[in-house]
């Protein structure tokens, strides 16, 4: 296989094919940096290869061993490696593809994730050309998998990073940086127009929402940022761990996009009502829900996630019933006033801030999600009371788990469950994001502050219904 620098048209090196694979080895040469970029590969391998989410892989307390045996500094690295490397991997994988002549061996899995890592660092993040050219070539050395292919890892590394300047901006206007199924469904849902800039959305880091117990003004000065038409504040990026912010250990606020706090507010006044937040960890909306007031029941179906859920709580001082169940199976002994249903879905309007989401999920798990969503909907209904409030939710940009399930799921339950249309005044500062139909739908591309870097918001959508009395 022979790389070839683009910009000269030169050969830059030629693997020798017949030389030997050399025996395994046990542990990685001690490089500074080298195990992070390490740790990189081996999460981006399991991303794409086996579709397994982020979240997990770089969780501080259960993921994957080679991210948590990393410092705090490292792991701050590979996050953002992995983040970069998917937000930007098509661009990324037509730069590199410039370089080869031939493209790489099905097989090469190992390889192309080597190169992306160090891809990813050079295009950018800010690191020095050398250093990430420098480790991704002892990585590859490293394994056996790769070793032989030492040189070609120098050589289009090097390349690229030579001809960075020139290339990158014609190389990201040649692409979407997403999967072609997801595209075709973005522009289907929301026209060519609004799919561009969602899609250019995708390609900026998210800033950082904090929804407050109160005063939020006082919190946007303290943290440096901004309060939203919604009450939100609102920060570019964190500095540090969210634990060092101040008002962390007094449980002053927690982290939540501006979109997912708006769910909760759809019920109007609750305080003294019996409410139940199904699906509840991590508990952001659970923690809403009892800050203004209400009795509230958390019903989870996993042990771990609602343990999570009661140390927030417990961080912010608040209460609520907390139960571990399948809402399918839940009999509660008394029917509730209002219920909310934020139901695992595709995610597909997190992008911005996982963008993991692309390269994990498909068309069939939007259509088996969906299944999901309609059967935990059918399930709330007989949660609440006749004439009480059910608010349906999702991160979802994809109308198959948005407006199309709730046309089916309302022609269903045809006099018994009928739409109570959100109204545009009670949404003031974003009203826009109510639809014709009465259901609040946002996307990446919405909240236009006049910086890309603190605008839009995640992809939510959701619907209000009433039970018939």
């Amino acid at each position: 296989m022979v790389v070839t620098d683009a910009t000269r048209g030169r050969p830059r090196h030629r693997p020798n094919a017949g030389s030997k694979r050399p025996p395994r080895r046990d542990t990685a040469p001690n490089a500074p940096g080298l195990a992070a970029r390490m740790a990189a590969a081996r999460l981006l391998a399991a991303t794409i290869d086996a579709r397994t989410p982020l979240d997990g892989l770089t969780d501080h307390e259960h993921g994957h061993p080679q991210f948590r045996a990393l410092d705090m500094r490292d792991r701050g690295l590979v996050r953002a490696i992995l983040a970069t490397a998917l937000r930007h991997r098509l661009t990324i994988e037509k730069l590199i593809a410039r370089r080869l002549e031939k493209p790489l061996p099905a097989n090469a899995t190992a390889l192309s994730h080597i190169l992306h890592v160090g891809a990813a660092q050079i295009l950018f993040l800010d690191v020095p050309d050398s250093a990430a050219v420098d480790l991704a070539v002892t990585h590859a050395k490293s394994d056996p998998r790769t070793v032989r292919f030492s040189g070609l890892v120098n050589g289009v590394l090097r390349a690229l990073a030579r001809a960075k300047d020139a290339e990158l901006p014609q190389a990201m206007a040649d692409t979407d940086d997403a999967p072609e199924w997801f595209v075709a469904r973005l522009v289907a849902a929301y026209g060519e127009d609004q799919a561009s800039k969602i899609l250019a959305a995708h390609r900026l880091e998210s800033p950082v929402d904090f929804t407050v117990k109160s005063d939020p003004g006082r919190w946007a000065e303290a943290f440096g940022g901004i309060v939203l038409p919604t009450g939100t504040v609102r920060i570019e990026k964190l500095g540090g761990p969210v634990s060092d912010l101040p008002g962390f250990a007094d449980g002053a606020w927690w982290v939540q996009d501006t979109a997912a706090a708006l769910p909760a507010r759809l019920f109007g006044d609750i305080a003294g009502k019996r409410v139940a937040d199904l699906c509840a960890a991590p508990g952001g909306k659970t923690a809403q829900l009892a800050l203004a007031g209400a009795q509230v029941t958390a019903v989870e179906a996993s042990k771990n996630r609602l343990t999570r859920l009661a140390a927030n709580l417990d961080r912010l001082g608040l209460d609520a019933e907390k139960v571990n169940a399948d809402l399918l199976a839940y009999e509660p002994a008394e029917l509730f006033d209002a219920v909310l249903l934020d139901a695992p879905c595709s995610s597909t309007g997190t992008v911005r801030r996982h963008p993991d989401v692309l390269w994990t999920k498909s068309p069939e798990d939007v259509a088996k999600l969906a299944t999901v969503q309609r059967k935990l909907l059918d399930g709330a209904v007989r949660l609440v009371r006749p004439g009480g409030t059910i608010v349906f939710s999702n991160c979802s940009l994809d109308r198959e788990e948005g407006e199309a399930l709730v046309a089916a799921f309302l022609a269903d339950h045809r006099g018994r469950i009928e739409l109570d249309p959100i109204r545009p005044d009670e949404v003031p500062g974003i009203s826009a994001f109510v639809t014709t139909e009465g259901y609040l739908r946002t996307t990446p591309a919405g909240l236009d502050l006049g910086n890309p870097a603190i605008s839009g918001l995640d992809g939510f959508f959701a619907a209000r219904f009433r039970r018939a009395a």
